[in-house]
């Protein structure tokens, strides 16, 4: 079962909560969900080098409210300070309506607890043509050092440019996919090399949500 669902999908209300939050009529659902796109893929292309590790979009009457999750919040904010603003004034040329759009920073203070910027390092050390088990011992022990309880590895494709693609996956740790209250990250990334696509997957495992715990 574990192995068939989407980690992140199978734990939605009950220890995790949706991305984005909003209510519509049915006739308006495709539109919000359209606007939701524009914004997400808008700031990760804009932003590619500021390791956003999560965008949720909150929408309350006439108000959009995004926030950002990154490691790197100087990129965002830039030298002047501007950035934020810049920002809310694209968005809001995008989604072509008159709601009010506010935007909120988080910097994550520890990226080697992310599952999502663990894979970015993987995909960055695969496009420069390290040998992939080489890649995989250094991010888990770049997970092991920031006290995760379990960390999972797969790549898959052409690997050191073999001619039959495969799979090769390494875990350290315990990574508990069919519990639902095991806090799981995931992040699915690919990787553009020259001698084809190599998918990412990376489950970390930072402990168990209990009862008494705020969703988040």
């Amino acid at each position: 079962m574990g192995q068939k669902t989407h980690p992140l999908g199978f734990r939605i209300g009950i220890i995790h909560k949706h991305k984005s939050a909003w209510f519509t009529k049915p006739k308006k659902y495709s539109t919000f969900l359209q606007e939701d796109y524009l914004v997400r893929s808008h700031i990760n292309k804009k932003f590619k080098s500021a390791s956003i590790v999560d965008i949720n979009i909150d929408k309350k009457g006439n108000q959009i409210e995004i926030t950002i999750k990154t490691a790197r919040p100087g990129i965002i904010l830039s030298r002047l300070g501007s950035g934020v603003e810049e920002l809310r004034q694209e968005i809001t040329k995008k989604l072509k309506n008159k709601k009010q759009v506010r935007i909120n920073i988080i910097e994550i203070t520890d990226p080697d607890q992310e599952a999502c910027l663990i894979a970015e390092f993987i995909v960055q050390q695969l496009e420069k043509r390290i040998a992939f088990r080489r890649v995989i011992r250094q991010a888990i022990q770049r997970a092991e050092k920031a006290n995760i309880q379990g960390i999972k590895i797969q790549v898959s494709g052409r690997l050191n440019g073999a001619e039959i693609a495969r799979n090769e996956w390494l875990r350290e740790g315990r990574v508990p996919l069919q519990t639902l209250r095991a806090d799981i990250q995931y992040s699915y990334k690919i990787a553009q090399t020259i001698y084809g696509i190599l998918g990412i997957k990376v489950w970390i495992f930072k402990g168990e949500i209990l009862k008494n715990t705020k969703i988040y």
